[in-house]
């Protein structure tokens, strides 16, 4: 496993160990965002899907309204009755925070519109087939916040999930190895340095054994 190119020295290790202990907790903090991503992401992608369901079958009902009112009053009586139809509709888009990003939220209003067309050459099927695509905007609002947040959720998601396998993969490995490679070669150097000085010692005890005087220095520390 690689390792990173530094120096065996306590400082070293030290740094190492602190920039470790670091990059698990992001590591830690990243895998609950994520978590938290997928549930988020497999609830908007839930409700997206009911909205479809709802919106397709809407749409049906308004089509047949619309043949309703076609076959009761004629495509010419249509025409000339949708002319006189001025809708009052408005869109409001704001934003919601979501683990530092930002989630698109939208909301239609619409106001009753007043009667356009009087009634002779009309039908109640006109009014029917009116309502039901009015009611058509709401639905098509919700489904397109729902899709785009499912889009953005995704995109967050990929990106959490990259930077989770880099720490978990690379970097915290990478740091692990030089720590443990560091620890060793600082523990072997100790080691060689007892040694060393047991070594001096034991002759020191020989030289003193045979009646050769040690020099003061070396009798003090003794």
């Amino acid at each position: 496993m690689p390792r990173l190119n530094l120096p065996p020295t306590k400082s070293n290790l030290l740094a190492l160990r602190r920039q470790l202990a670091f990059a698990e907790e992001g590591r830690d903090l990243l895998e609950q965002k994520r978590q938290i991503l997928i549930y988020e992401l497999t609830r908007r992608m839930r409700r997206a899907g009911e909205c479809e369901t709802r919106l397709v079958t809407a749409m049906a009902a308004a089509h047949v309204a619309l043949r309703d009112a076609t076959l009761a009053a004629g495509v010419q009586a249509l025409d000339a009755a949708a002319l006189g139809i001025r809708s009052r509709h408005a869109v409001e888009l704001s934003q919601q925070r979501l683990m530092g990003m930002w989630l698109p939220a939208v909301e239609a209003k619409s106001a009753p519109a007043p009667a356009a067309y009087g009634v002779g050459g009309t039908c109640a099927q006109m009014d029917l087939a009116a309502q039901s695509f009015s009611r058509l905007m709401a639905l098509v609002v919700e489904l397109t916040e729902l899709q785009n947040a499912v889009r953005l959720l995704a995109a967050e998601l990929r990106k959490t999930q990259r930077r989770c396998n880099a720490l978990s993969k690379l970097f915290i490995p990478d740091y692990r190895e030089t720590i443990s490679y560091i620890a060793a070669a600082l523990e072997e150097r100790e080691r060689e340095s007892f040694i060393i000085l047991k070594m001096i010692r034991d002759r020191m005890d020989r030289a003193t054994g045979q009646g050769i005087e040690a020099p003061p220095g070396q009798r003090a520390e003794k």
